[in-house]
């Protein structure tokens, strides 16, 4: 069986989606499940691209034990719409985006990442870059619950009920 796939993207990769993909392969490995899962971000702009996430990022997921070092950005490629079975934008806009790059009959791929929360309502993950330390310590609260509930989602993707 192929592994399931899963991107994170935002606008340049390096901060949000960076992230997720840390938070949420920390949470695949402790479920045991690295081996059928396949995580990957990317960013919808090209701008970052081959750069490590954000020192800000980095100091925030490190200090809740996540190592985002070794990830480097991309931009999305056309391949990515058939090649994974979630692209999880961080917000409207960058979903806006994907639906505008993605083929009509790939849009059910498409998704935002709070749609996973399971205990906070935010619409959206917002973009911590012109912030301070306090903005990216929200987006890992907000990432971690959403990545509760996204291996809860991904666990039943695995093992449907009969």
């Amino acid at each position: 069986m192929d592994p399931f796939a899963v991107l994170f993207v935002c606008m340049g990769n390096i901060c949000r989606s960076p992230t997720a993909h840390g938070v949420f392969r920390q949470r695949v490995a402790r479920a045991g499940l690295a081996g059928q899962v396949h995580i990957d971000s990317a960013g919808t702009h090209s701008a970052h691209q081959g750069e490590p996430p954000d020192p800000r990022a980095q100091a925030q997921a490190l200090l809740r034990g996540y190592v985002l070092a070794d990830l480097r950005s991309r931009p999305i490629a056309d391949g990515d719409f058939l090649r994974f079975d979630l692209l999880l934008a961080m917000d409207h806009d960058n979903l806006a985006e994907l639906r505008r790059r993605c083929p009509p009959e790939q849009h059910h791929r498409l998704r935002r990442m709070t749609e996973f929360c399971l205990r906070n309502s935010s619409p959206v993950v917002p973009d911590p870059y012109y912030g301070n330390a306090q903005g990216f310590a929200h987006v890992l609260d907000l990432l971690e619950d959403a990545g509760d509930g996204l291996l809860a989602h991904v666990q039943r993707q695995l093992n449907p009920a009969p």
